[in-house]
């Protein structure tokens, strides 16, 4: 169980901004969703989580500066599900899933039991046992993602980093994968940001919406405050309708220009 905070985030490439003075606090097992257009800043604000880039301000994990931690540590505290992962075509579905345990096994060691165990829920409850042993070359894009997100929630890190999880997924795999993500969470107390584009997802399973525009938090809050029809207009540019189920659910629902 770990609280995430930022403060005064800054992110700058070759001069230019990418995110400016982002401020926020994640308390330990709740969902935080950054939305927004293209550029907006949401995958900076996750790469200076994992350590990936250079800032100014503060990003902390139990007050832990992100910079000033190991490599070790950030391994056994932060999982990270990047927009573009990069995976050896070489391995088996099951060799690449154990990568997940690495900060857990020590070295010269090997799996133990419980490593086992681990691996083998993940990959039952998102549908990836019958690949255990298939090269993950020969996996589809979508299998290739449940792929990713398995390796990060295997590493039982609590701080749980996802930019655009769902993107190559069918709607049956994009449910399976995000309700495990919201199970474990409510059982780990895992500190959960993500970065979605899919607004309907994003406010039917985050607790907070934070929306970005060209760097900069625009509107923060519950789902039903922040998808408004306006504002989506303001800041995507797109004329949506949104709906208000009976349970809290918000739908956004994208319509065509009238001069079609």
């Amino acid at each position: 169980m770990s609280t995430l905070g930022f403060c005064d985030l800054t992110i700058s490439y070759d001069g230019d901004s990418a995110v400016r003075s982002f401020n926020n606090l994640v308390n330990s097992g709740e969902w935080l969703c950054l939305i927004g257009p293209n550029g907006a800043g949401k995958s900076s604000v996750l790469r200076a989580v994992a350590g990936l880039v250079k800032y100014s301000g503060s990003v902390a994990i139990d007050q832990n500066e992100v910079p000033a931690t190991s490599a070790k540590w950030r391994a056994q505290n932060i999982a990270y599900v990047p927009q573009t992962p990069l995976i050896p075509e070489d391995m088996t579905v099951y060799e690449y899933v154990l990568l997940g345990r690495n900060p857990h096994i020590k070295h010269f060691a090997s799996e133990t039991k419980q490593d086992v165990d681990v691996i083998e829920k993940v990959m039952t409850r998102l549908d990836l046992t019958r690949f255990a042993h298939r090269m993950v070359g020969t996996l589809s894009g979508g299998e290739r993602q449940r792929l990713v997100i398995a390796r990060a929630l295997a590493q039982e890190a609590p701080v749980l980093l996802l930019d655009e999880p769902t993107a190559a997924l069918d709607i049956g795999h994009q449910q399976q994968a995000l309700e495990l993500v919201d199970v474990l969470r409510r059982e780990r107390g895992l500190t959960v940001v993500s970065a979605m584009h899919d607004l309907t997802l994003a406010g039917l399973y985050a607790d907070r919406l934070v929306l970005m525009h060209q760097g900069v938090c625009v509107a923060s809050g519950s789902a039903q405050s922040v998808l408004r029809s306006e504002t989506l207009a303001e800041f995507y540019g797109v004329s949506a309708r949104v709906h208000h189920e009976p349970d809290g659910t918000v739908v956004v629902i994208p319509q065509r220009s009238s001069s079609n």
